[in-house]
């Protein structure tokens, strides 16, 4: 297994290296030129400009820039924003915030997804079932955009439950944008979890299992849940961080200075150095949750083997 994981850690360098050149192509080919846009109404010197342009390697070819941004890269220098500020320091001060706003949207998706899946499993065609079928295609149906104002104007606004934005009311303050990002990814998991589950209960070994007459549960929890639950664990592991990265259109809509917000600032001011930095982070984030599900495919099953 060892072996297997130093294998998957040595497929991330290229991988990360052709996501963080497209990442750098795309945002250094907007239009606009960052460095007037610093200036605002007032435009800047003639040579304040030249100035600027060459010492963030601006006058050079794409390739050029790529090139010196990967060798800062490499000796641990993500870049410095146009203001100044080391690139770093920005997802030293974010991350936080987003792995917590992760962490809670994941918690969202495991026990609810997992609990409406279980139970729609075991009763098809029942009253559960069908609630649960048609409240995900709901959700799956609406932007998340659109589901963060819903649950901003019905459980902030109008009932006030949670507050609607910031984080000034501590720990709670999560709880809303949390929901609204693992809407999309808790559907996916109850009806994947429901379809696999129902699918296994149908098989020879359950049979086996209910005709020695042990109970239902020991036949769905020891027998059943264990094989269902493997596609259902490569799903929540490969989306957490998609989380990550989703947490760009949540966090703006919320108002919450993570890294997804930073991002779409980032956007916004042609920060290629900031942007390029913190979807490389996402990107190494997403391989090596994948490469930390597929070590726990062992543990679900063990007829699975890594030689």
């Amino acid at each position: 297994m060892g072996r297997y994981a130093a294998r998957r850690l040595l497929l991330t360098i290229p991988v990360l290296i052709g996501a963080s050149f497209l990442i750098f192509w795309l945002v250094y080919a907007l239009p606009g030129d960052p460095i007037r846009a610093l200036g605002g109404d007032r435009p800047l010197a003639p040579g304040v400009v030249a100035q600027l342009r060459d010492e963030f390697n601006l006058g050079d070819p794409l390739v050029v820039q790529y090139a010196k941004y990967v060798g800062g890269l490499v000796q641990g220098d993500f870049g410095t924003q146009f203001n100044g500020r080391e690139v770093i320091d920005v997802i030293t001060q974010r991350l936080p915030t987003t792995a917590r706003l992760a962490l809670v949207a994941i918690g969202f998706e495991i026990v609810i997804g997992l609990i409406a899946g279980i139970l729609a499993g075991i009763r098809r065609g029942s009253y559960w079932d069908n609630l649960v079928l048609v409240s995900t295609t709901l959700v799956v149906s609406i932007p998340v955009f659109v589901l963060g104002f819903i649950a901003q104007y019905t459980l902030g606004l109008r009932l006030n439950i949670f507050p609607i934005a910031g984080l000034n009311e501590g720990p709670i303050s999560y709880i809303l944008p949390g929901l609204v990002l693992a809407s999309l990814s808790l559907a996916y998991v109850a009806r994947l979890t429901r379809t696999s589950l129902a699918e296994n209960l149908r098989n020879d070994y359950v049979r086996t299992a209910r005709a020695k007459g042990l109970k239902p549960s020991v036949v769905v929890g020891k027998h059943t849940l264990r094989n269902s639950l493997i596609p259902v664990v490569t799903f929540i592991g490969a989306d957490l961080g998609s989380l990550m990265a989703g947490a760009i259109v949540t966090e703006s809509v919320f108002n919450i200075p993570g890294l997804g917000r930073a991002v779409f600032d980032g956007v916004r001011q042609q920060e290629g150095a900031l942007v390029v930095g913190i979807v490389t982070l996402f990107v190494f984030f997403y391989i090596f949750f994948n490469l930390i599900v597929d070590l726990l495919y062992a543990v679900l099953d063990p007829r699975i083997r890594y030689e």
